[in-house]
């Protein structure tokens, strides 16, 4: 149910989360589990969770950190390498251990650099994959360090994803935190067994924003905001009700020490504030009455999944966001924390 003032949704999920670990997934957990019923938990550990008794071991893990009484369910994933067994993949998801595995190539951002080198490696990985019906999870940029940070998205579309669609044809995947025209353009001409997920920092801000006054490292992530025409259409892609575009946050907690320094880390922490950044986007669109197929519809259906039987309701009331998260002594900065936000949930 849909009106100006007040938004009532299924319970969405966020189909890309980073939730850490130790004491940092204790402080940021709680923030995810309050917005959504359920989450697909990126890999990228130290050690990266390779293995289904690595993720068994991870989800029972964040399991017994939810706050009492929450029904925030974990879906995990494979960290794929250049060693991967196509026979431990396909135990995990059989075993419903994990729902989809992670492509990072190697060196491309936080953790990945124990990611695949060469695609040729995990060529059995995909083809079993394919056959099995598991989606493949990708960060799509390229690594090359003589191609523009800005281009790296762009790039990677044309001398790696098609050529991986065209070898498996048959192979569900995911291009997630996409950033560009080329990207939402892309997805659109492979679907249905490619999707995209769209988080709310790239819909909110373009690459202009990490200068605006001075440098602002908490803007910084990978891949990093692009210019105005992208931002523009990754929000016309979001608010068009298609269902290859779904809600994925790519949370991405870092402590502001390792953010603020001389080289600080990738990453947007925008689990408190996620859902009321989506309604002020879909708000600004005229497109309110789409959030639901966003947040909610579209994901469960690419996923096979169940929607969630209960609701969130998002009212028209302004309120000042939590600027920054505790954690270890430091502390976890807010994507657009501290701020008051035009959108709140309602308890």
């Amino acid at each position: 149910m849909t009106n100006t003032d007040r938004v009532v949704i299924r319970q969405p999920d966020d189909w890309h989360v980073h939730l850490r670990d130790g004491a940092m997934m204790q402080a940021v957990l709680p923030w995810t589990a309050a917005q959504f019923g359920r989450a697909i938990v990126m890999p990228n550990l130290v050690p990266p969770v390779t293995t289904v008794t690595l993720a068994e071991a991870y989800r029972d893990r964040i399991l017994a950190a939810l706050p009492e009484g929450s029904a925030f369910q974990p879906l995990m994933t494979c960290y794929l390498t250049d060693s991967t067994d196509p026979d431990e993949i396909e135990r995990g998801f059989a075993d419903r251990v994990w729902v989809a595995a992670k492509l990072y190539p190697a060196g491309a951002t936080t953790n990945s650099h124990g990611g695949v080198t060469d695609l040729r490696r995990v060529a059995a990985v995909l083809e079993r994959m394919e056959r099995i019906g598991m989606p493949l999870l990708i960060h799509g940029e390229v690594t090359d360090p003589n191609v523009d940070i800005f281009d790296r998205e762009a790039v990677f579309l044309d001398t790696v994803l098609t050529p991986l669609l065209a070898a498996h044809p048959g192979l569900k995947a995911v291009l997630e935190h996409v950033t560009t025209t080329e990207a939402v353009d892309f997805v659109r001409a492979h679907g249905p067994w490619l999707a995209a997920t769209i988080t709310p920092h790239h819909l909110m801000i373009n690459r202009t924003s990490l200068f605006q006054g001075g440098l602002r490292p908490h803007l910084y992530c990978l891949p990093v905001a692009k210019r105005e025409k992208h931002r523009l259409a990754l929000r016309q892609a979001a608010t068009s009700g298609e269902g290859c575009f779904f809600l994925g946050t790519d949370t991405a907690p870092h402590t502001a020490s390792t953010k603020e320094t001389a080289c600080g880390c990738a990453g947007c922490f925008v689990g408190p504030t996620a859902l009321q950044c989506y309604t002020q986007v879909f708000d600004e669109e005229g497109a309110l009455d789409r959030l639901e197929a966003f947040a909610s519809l579209n994901g469960p259906a690419f996923y096979g999944l169940p929607v969630n039987a209960g609701s969130v309701t998002l009212v028209r009331k302004a309120a000042l966001t939590v600027d920054a998260v505790p954690v270890n002594g430091d502390r976890v900065v807010v994507f657009r924390g501290g701020e008051e936000m035009p959108w709140s949930i309602e308890a």
